[in-house]
């Protein structure tokens, strides 16, 4: 039987709450009286379940029953777990936890969105005090797995421990607040980057755009893998988190922000702070360090750049920038010419297998340009599909290897073209990836005659590469095969 999960509010926080226990197979009652709630939450479940899913690299549980309720009462009934969203007013959130306290089990959670309330000032008037803690996510929140989970000394240990295993059942990273403060620990920095944001737009200094492009492009890039002192620690050097502080507590009293109300940097804090630094990252040299730092932000940079976004655009931009080899085609021609990335190479160190075929599709995509078949000739309605592939691994290949792809076409004629890619590293050869493509019309999804400019340039290559002979490989079946 699926647990239950109350979602008291269904805005956009909300509507994520939904959204994350929904996809972890947790039955969801909801309960809200806008007339568009509905809607809003369905509109965000088909974001979470085009997204969540794909985070994962095994099956999900089954998706569970989502269920719209009338009342209070009837979203809290069996619950184990109860998500109160609803409007940063504490006489409201007074009003509605009497409420829920009415009907609900004295075993679940009732964790709150709040983003600024102490539980403390959540519990007052509650019938079961005990029964209520702060649980505050970020936006979006079947994405991010963060949740501050902050109780009072009312809550007990065993609720506690029932709170985090709960949030770690559904994926999420519940970070225990040991003290109880306003706007907990992560919305303190945010508050504290906004204040100071506003202040650079009131005086002139730079545009929402420009705030906004100084984090995406630099330190927010950093603090995404690493947070603040672990980044810190790395610029330091050698002699770590200490040598840090040393070069740059000063500026502590300079006027580098309008925020200088600011802690005094004593030896104690100092030693605290150092010590703290080495149990968290001590294990780790600072090149060692340095190499984890890079791992990641190659696995995000590369990230934003499929999606052609933040920083992901600008390295797009300086790839089209780059010079394009000529073309002879008297020759096999060269279609890729790159370094193997960090985020290509597996559990043995070498390239994943999937890798090779990624440098071969991208090889053929460069051959499809070359014919004619570029964005302007797909968006009119025709293309390439391929039918068949056959990749041979000849040898290994590691991350910062400069590889190049060399495509022969051995046919081009009516529907089909046919390509055989050898990848070199050096005079080193990798690989070979033997492609039949099919031209298809997109608008019948089926296989049709290409445009006459790209049957011409297509026969021009495929005639002058029948003199190079037919490469060793191509047509064979898997080696050793009966």
């Amino acid at each position: 039987m699926a647990q239950v999960a109350a979602i008291i509010g269904g805005g956009v926080i909300g509507g994520g709450w939904a959204a994350r226990f929904l996809l972890m197979g947790w039955e969801v009652r909801v309960f809200d009286p806008d007339p568009e709630a509905e809607r809003k939450i369905g509109e965000v479940l088909d974001n979470a379940r085009r997204s969540l899913p794909g985070l994962s690299d095994v099956m999900l549980p089954k998706e569970g029953r989502l269920v719209f309720c009338q009342t209070i009462s009837q979203a809290v009934e069996g619950s184990i777990w109860i998500q109160e969203s609803i409007p940063e007013r504490l006489d409201l959130k007074h009003k509605v936890y009497q409420k829920i306290q009415e009907h609900c089990d004295a075993g679940a959670v009732i964790g709150s969105s709040t983003s600024g309330f102490k539980p403390s000032e959540l519990q007052g008037c509650a019938t079961r005090p005990e029964q209520i803690m702060v649980t505050h996510p970020f936006n979006p929140v079947y994405l991010l797995p963060l949740i501050a989970l902050v109780p009072s000394d009312k809550n007990p240990p065993e609720l506690i421990d029932k709170a985090k295993e709960t949030l770690t059942g559904i994926g999420m990273y519940p970070l225990h607040v040991r003290a109880e403060i306003d706007a907990h620990i992560a919305d303190r920095f945010l508050e504290a980057v906004w204040r100071e944001a506003l202040w650079l737009i009131k005086d002139g200094i730079a545009t929402t755009e420009e705030i906004d492009d100084a984090i995406r492009y630099g330190f927010g890039l950093r603090w995404a893998q690493m947070g603040l002192f672990e980044t810190y620690r790395i610029a330091g050097g050698e002699a770590g988190m200490r040598h840090f502080i040393e070069q740059f507590g000063p500026c502590l009293s300079w006027p580098w922000t309008k925020l200088m109300d600011v802690s005094e940097l004593t030896d104690e804090l100092i030693d605290q702070i150092a010590d703290q630094s080495d149990t968290q990252s001590g294990m780790h040299t600072i090149r060692e360090l340095e190499r984890i730092r890079d791992n990641n932000l190659v696995t995000i940079l590369r990230g934003l750049k499929a999606q052609d976004y933040g920083a992901g655009a600008v390295l797009n931009a300086q790839d089209a920038r780059q010079p394009v080899a000529d073309i002879d085609i008297s020759q096999p021609i060269q279609t890729v010419a790159r370094a193997v990335p960090l985020d290509w190479t597996d559990y043995n160190g070498h390239m994943n297998e999937a890798r090779y075929l990624q440098a071969f599709g991208d090889a053929t995509d460069r051959f499809m340009e070359i014919v004619g078949c570029d964005a302007d000739y797909i968006a009119s309605g025709g293309s390439y599909f391929t039918a068949e592939t056959h990749i041979c691994h000849l040898d290994e290949v590691r991350a910062g290897a400069r590889i190049r792809v060399e495509t022969q076409c051995l046919l081009g004629e009516g529907k089909k073209m046919h390509l055989f890619h050898r990848m070199w590293e050096g005079d080193r050869l990798l690989a070979t990836g033997e492609h039949m493509l099919i031209h298809v019309s997109l608008e019948t999804r089926k296989a049709s005659v290409p445009a006459e400019k790209i049957a011409v340039r297509l026969g021009k290559i495929a005639a002058a590469h029948g003199g190079l002979g037919w490469p060793e490989g191509a047509g064979r079946a898997i080696a050793g095969a009966r």
